[in-house]
């Protein structure tokens, strides 16, 4: 039995995981009461042998996922670092530490699950983009402000764009709330099939597997102009694909 720990900006997911897949998952904002939540949620769980977690977040947070699973199981989290290639994917960043474990995590569980060559876009606080061949090499990608914060940027920059309610997105608004919310999402979205267009035909000679995660990837799915999925819980997929390609926490 393995714990896996995905610590987003957002929020913190988390499964364990055993011989037939998830059995039991949960996931809790960072603005509740974290250490309560998951002692309330694993007070009943089977101690896992192992506890794998991958990190966006401050060294903070990390201590105190570190105390929450050493107060409920007794056991240490072995933090995957993303590194310069392993299992069968390989950075394209010159740093390879300067990619986002999440972004590692996600082209490792694609590349375990055939979906090369691909396309993949992690639609939440921030969006990004990656590029993976069918090879497992890694292309590079592209960073941008998610939908949610393209708003908030949008909004803090201006004297008077203020809405007074959430808005719908629409492809033509005739109030500023939905104006503002169709705006950043088509924004996104145009970015997602542009880059997944030109990176098809220019790089990986194909039309490549788009794939989505993160937790604003639902929306962002019917406003895609190209073929698109929802291949949730990537980073919690790529960390069970890599507990079980490195029985031992690797050094990379």
């Amino acid at each position: 039995m393995k714990l896996l720990l995905d610590l987003g900006n957002t929020r913190l997911k988390w499964a364990l995981a055993g011989n037939d897949g998830w059995s039991a998952r949960g996931a809790v904002a960072w603005d509740a009461d974290v250490a309560a939540a998951l002692q309330q949620a694993w007070s009943s769980l089977q101690a896992p042998q192992r506890v794998l977690g991958a990190s966006v977040v401050d060294a903070e947070r990390e201590a105190l996922l570190q105390q929450a699973v050493g107060s409920v199981f007794a056991r240490d989290i072995a933090w995957v670092r993303t590194p310069a290639q392993a299992c069968g994917v390989r950075n394209a960043y010159a740093e390879p530490q300067r990619l986002g474990v999440d972004r590692f995590l996600a082209m490792v569980a694609a590349h375990a699950a055939g979906h090369a060559p691909c396309v993949l876009a992690g639609i939440g606080t921030a969006l990004t983009l990656d590029a993976l061949a069918a090879d497992g090499q890694h292309l590079g990608g592209l960073i941008a402000p998610g939908p949610l914060l393209m708003q908030q940027s949008l909004l803090g920059a201006t004297a008077r764009v203020r809405p007074e309610r959430p808005g719908l997105i629409r492809d033509l608004a005739d109030n500023t709330a939905d104006a503002v919310a169709s705006g950043c999402w088509q924004a996104v979205a145009a970015l997602v099939e542009r880059f997944a267009r030109h990176i098809g035909a220019q790089s990986l000679q194909a039309a490549p597997r788009l794939l989505l995660d993160g937790g604003d990837a639902d929306l962002l799915l019917p406003l895609l102009d190209v073929p698109a999925e929802v291949a949730a819980d990537s980073v919690l997929r790529g960390l069970l694909v890599w507990a079980d390609t490195y029985p031992a926490q690797a050094s990379f």
